[in-house]
């Protein structure tokens, strides 16, 4: 079995000599033996022991938490406990960062796309950044909704075909009008768009919105502030007022 100075295992855990030594006088990491000499002797079970001690120390527990826990009769099932806390709390940390990531690659491709770059321009990718997944999320809402209304259409037309009784037909545009007034009221509400020319974020009638020419992210509307008439991004409008 192999055996490790102070130096040698303090290098494998990265970490001082003096911390090795520190923790040997503390009784949280006594050597297993020591040699002729009186060299500290470290072993592989040692050596197991410190890379604990050291995530123990990464995860901010004092010296005398983890002595209590060594002592513990199964002092693995607290360390287990602990690792699953810190691997929790990384991958959030990690799911952040690539959120943040991401959103600097967009900017970053946005931004190529600009001719003329200016600080409105930067304004206007972020804030478009910043509502692209809330709208993604209403017209997934949307969509769901729109499923059982879109086979209700389907099922009564075959119906119709079929056997030549075109009531459920009947039921279906009674159901389907209210939803299509109700759903776009709905959208409505909660989208604003951003004039290209002003910057300006505005709120145009329903009428104008619902009629408009449109793309899936952006209307041709006249903007309420400056008076420009063209396709201007479609952002999220929050609490729909």
């Amino acid at each position: 079995m192999s055996k490790y100075t102070t130096g040698e295992i303090a290098k494998l855990c990265g970490v001082t000599v003096r911390t090795v030594q520190y923790y040997d006088t503390r009784g949280i990491l006594v050597p297993s033996e020591l040699s002729e000499g009186g060299r500290r002797l470290y072993s592989e079970d040692d050596l197991k022991l410190l890379k604990i001690i050291c995530f123990l120390r990464e995860v901010d527990l004092p010296i005398d938490a983890i002595s209590q826990i060594l002592k513990e009769e199964h002092p693995e099932k607290v360390i287990s406990l602990l690792i699953e806390q810190q691997e929790s709390v990384l991958s959030e940390e990690i799911a952040e960062k690539q959120d943040k990531l991401d959103k600097l690659r967009e900017l970053k491709n946005g931004l190529k796309n600009q001719t003329n770059i200016s600080l409105e321009s930067i304004g206007d990718i972020a804030v478009f950044m910043e509502s692209k997944k809330k709208l993604k999320r209403m017209r997934w809402m949307m969509l769901l909704t729109g499923i059982p209304v879109t086979a209700l259409q389907c099922f009564s037309i075959i119906f119709w075909i079929v056997s030549g009784i075109w009531w459920p037909f009947v039921i279906w545009v009674l159901i389907a009008v209210p939803w299509g007034i109700l759903i776009s009221r709905y959208y409505f509400n909660h989208v604003k768009y951003l004039c290209p020319e002003c910057h300006t974020v505005f709120k145009p009638t329903l009428k104008e919105a619902f009629w408009a020419a449109h793309t899936p992210t952006a209307r041709k509307l006249t903007c309420t502030a400056c008076g420009h008439k063209g396709f201007c991004v479609e952002i999220w409008g929050g609490d729909g007022k």
